[in-house]
């Protein structure tokens, strides 16, 4: 890849927020009533927690990968860890079950998830051995009732809703494309399925997803150094973020405007070679953006 090809790349400046390194950054998610950021360590069994105003950081060791999280309504965050679903309240440390839907599957663990625009929590799942097919992504509903929605999912990883609330995207990462499907927010039903982004292997393995207020989709590529603006209606790429990290891993909107992209990275798997060309490896970067996004939704439950 010719990471100084303006026709590929736009510069941008980004800032590196703090000076942690994670193994496996993943699931940004901004709660927009304290102003603070929240993201994941998966390998690490990490949440870590970031408040701009004061440059302050705080850190939660979990017992378990720690998959994707969201906020919910009545505070604290709803986890998809290893083993299912849980709540989880990060200032008092406690913990507690919710629901395992895949009790015979110990070889799988939770990875991507987010809330839909109705408050129902999606995360799906992937197994550890690298088997192909063997996830599914699940919704968990606020009165505690778990539903799998597809199945035979590889890596099930970014999820976002369109602003009118009728339209679900989601990445399954080896097929290289992210699908549209019909939604409904009255039920949380899904139809239609079809491919509306299709990626090359050069550009790396789409991972991470969010939407901004204009209806186009930011996604974060796996081995691509970069983040890409795209339009789902047609097909076309709108901008792409080069950042000096091979292993871009998610992005979401955050900020006082709501116009500042917090983008995760990771550095598992990069050989001490990689690690030393590319030192920003598992930082958390963030980038002013002349777009906004919406606050993430919060669970109901």
């Amino acid at each position: 890849m010719n990471m100084n090809n303006p026709k590929i790349l736009d510069e941008v400046p980004f800032e590196v927020i703090g000076e942690g390194r994670a193994l496996l950054g993943e699931g940004p998610v901004w709660d927009e009533k304290r102003q603070r950021l929240y993201w994941v360590d998966i390998l690490e069994r990490r949440i870590y927690r970031y408040d701009p105003a004061g440059n302050a950081f705080e850190r939660f060791e979990l017992p378990q990968y720690v998959g994707a999280l969201a906020l919910r309504e009545r505070g604290g965050l709803v986890l998809a860890l290893q083993d299912g679903f849980h709540f989880y309240d990060p200032d008092e440390g406690r913990l507690e079950r919710v629901h395992d839907p895949e009790p015979d599957l110990p070889d799988n663990r939770f990875n991507d998830g987010k809330c839909d625009p109705a408050g129902r929590f999606w995360a799906g799942t992937m197994s550890l051995s690298g088997r192909e097919q063997a996830g599914s992504l699940y919704r968990l509903d606020p009165d505690g009732r778990v539903s799998r929605m597809l199945e035979k999912v590889s890596i099930s990883n970014g999820l976002a809703w369109s602003g009118n609330g009728t339209t679900m995207y989601f990445i399954d990462t080896p097929t290289r494309c992210v699908r549209a499907f019909d939604y409904d927010a009255e039920d949380g039903s899904i139809r239609n399925g079809r491919v509306v982004l299709r990626f090359a292997e050069e550009e790396g393995s789409p991972d991470g997803m969010t939407i901004d207020e204009e209806g186009m989709l930011w996604i974060a590529f796996w081995g691509g150094h970069r983040v890409g603006r795209w339009d789902p209606r047609t097909g076309r790429r709108l901008k792409t973020l080069a950042l000096p990290v091979p292993l871009v891993t998610s992005c979401t909107f955050g900020g006082e405007r709501m116009n500042e992209l917090y983008v995760t990275t990771a550095r598992a798997g990069l050989s001490d070679e990689e690690l030393a060309r590319y030192p920003l490896s598992g930082a958390l970067f963030r980038i002013t953006l002349d777009v906004r996004g919406a606050p993430a939704v919060r669970f109901r439950g």
